[in-house]
């Protein structure tokens, strides 16, 4: 874990890969994979450091393994669920969820997160 003071940003993997329509059913693991070693190269854009990432999976996509810059949290039963424990458990730490889920969206901010889209983790899907 990385110092108090440094921005914890929490990344809903379902929901951020679900948000572009590229085949991610057919392979939800490698999908969210995909997005980790996204993450992991390029950072939070807007947020140079030091920052924390935390990419919460659920569902078929458990099991997918951390890497240098990311921690992987596999929710034990739901992602939303284990997002806002995460958020509570933060404490004064400044945190940024990221997620287009109202819902989730509306839980996290009565905690103090700030919240962003998916696009702020993925770019839009080209349209040639």
């Amino acid at each position: 874990m990385e110092e108090a003071g440094s921005l914890l940003v929490i990344v809903d993997a379902a929901n951020v890969v679900g948000s572009v329509p590229d085949g991610w059913w057919r392979d939800r693991r490698g999908a969210a994979e995909r997005l980790r070693d996204r993450l992991a190269e390029r950072g939070v854009p807007g947020h140079p450091g030091p920052v924390e990432i935390v990419l919460v999976v659920e569902g078929a996509a458990r099991g997918v393994e951390p890497v240098p810059g990311v921690r992987v949290a596999a929710a034990p039963g739901s992602g939303d669920d284990h997002m806002v424990a995460l958020v509570a458990e933060a404490g004064d730490r400044p945190v940024l969820v990221v997620t287009a889920d109202r819902e989730l969206r509306r839980r996290v901010t009565e905690l103090g997160a700030d919240v962003a889209g998916p696009r702020t983790v993925r770019p839009a899907p080209r349209r040639d």
